[in-house]
């Protein structure tokens, strides 16, 4: 489907367009193999081609014009759109140090780069964007090998990881620069592999530098325990073999989207939730790293939840960088799922507690 054609105006907090019942058939899982129009570079060319995001601003989280939601402070917003017809689907992001260039990946197997433009913490536009195809190494796409449906990102000195969903595989793209990287297959664990098909690989979280800590992976749901997030352990980067099962507890039908690790050691978990009678609703949690372990069962501390009343949306991929005054500062971007019933947001909060 097209892109949303129209977005509120700056003075409004945005809801989701239409009835929340219409949201289920956005959210259905797309197939792998589907591609959308020739926005980007023949599939066997490695360069990126550059093209331009639209960005209208989002004053408020909430109609009642409130910054502070729990440890949470609303820092500023925008939505996102493109005449590229491979825009959207963003379901895995990191950003630089400065908060300015970021990596993105789509769930229809393409990066996407840039700089975010902003006044302080408040984002007000895109630049020097740019899409490529996930590529792998011998030749091809990852879409072309029924492995587009990328949903999880983690930057290591190595290079990128990347987790794909439906394989529930974990692929790793060398280098500085993803967008002209060919990747190869890090992993395929049998436990992953028991994952339903839309239940893969939605968060990973990589070992810090020069640490013995494992690689993480966080499920969307459990395929046989309802009160679940599988979490699998993983060797460190080099030895990528498993290394033992945690669990997240789940509460109220939220299920896994991304995560993200804290220069101090503290894991953000992003949450999805979406039913007919509530329609769509986000949650983050934070626990340390170090709860979790082999037979772990992490509970975690709730600092933001939000419905349908807010300025979000299928919310999908978050990344963390500190300010200039030492804040931490969470940066969200949504999944439209190409659809036009949904948006592409970016929000950013800083933890205030």
């Amino acid at each position: 489907m097209s892109a949303l054609k129209s977005v509120p105006k700056p003075d409004t907090a945005p809801s989701l367009p239409l009835a929340a019942a219409l949201l289920l058939l956005c959210l259905a899982p797309l197939p792998v193999q589907a591609q959308s129009g020739a926005a980007v570079a023949p599939s066997a060319a490695p360069s990126a081609a550059r093209i331009e995001i639209a960005a209208t601003p989002i004053e408020r989280l909430e109609a009642g014009g409130g910054t502070r939601f729990g440890a949470l402070e609303f820092r500023g917003g925008l939505v996102l759109s493109s005449a590229a017809a491979d825009f959207g689907g963003l379901s895995g992001l990191v950003v630089d140090p400065d908060g300015a260039g970021f990596v993105a990946v789509t769930d229809r197997g393409f990066w996407l780069s840039g700089r975010i433009r902003s006044e302080g913490d408040r984002p007000t536009g895109i630049a020097d964007a740019r899409l490529a195809r996930l590529r792998a190494a011998g030749g091809g796409t990852l879409a072309g090998r029924r492995r587009g449906d990328a949903e999880s990102l983690a930057r290591t000195k190595a290079g990128y990881l990347v987790g794909i969903e439906r394989r529930q595989e974990l692929w790793l793209f060398p280098g500085d620069d993803p967008l002209t990287s060919a990747g190869r297959r890090l992993l395929a664990d049998p436990a992953l592999a028991k994952l339903g098909g839309n239940q893969g690989p939605e968060a990973l979280l990589a070992p810090p530098d020069g640490t013995p800590s494992a690689i993480v992976v966080i499920g969307e749901e459990s395929p046989d325990d309802a009160g679940i997030l599988p979490g699998f352990l993983f060797a460190p980067l080099g030895k990528p073999v498993p290394a033992g099962r945690f669990s997240i507890r789940r509460s109220d039908d939220f299920a896994a989207t991304d995560a993200a690790l804290a220069d101090d050691g503290t894991v953000y978990l992003l949450e999805r939730r979406f039913d007919f009678l509530r329609g769509v609703a986000m949650r983050i949690r934070r626990f340390p790293l170090s709860e979790i372990r082999p037979g772990a069962r992490v509970e975690g501390e709730v600092v933001i939840t939000a419905n349908r009343l807010a300025a979000i949306d299928n919310m999908e991929g978050l990344a963390l960088h500190r300010n200039a005054a030492g804040e931490l500062i969470l940066t969200l971007v949504s999944d439209d799922n190409f659809s036009a019933l949904q948006r592409t947001l970016l929000l950013r909060f800083a933890v205030v507690d």
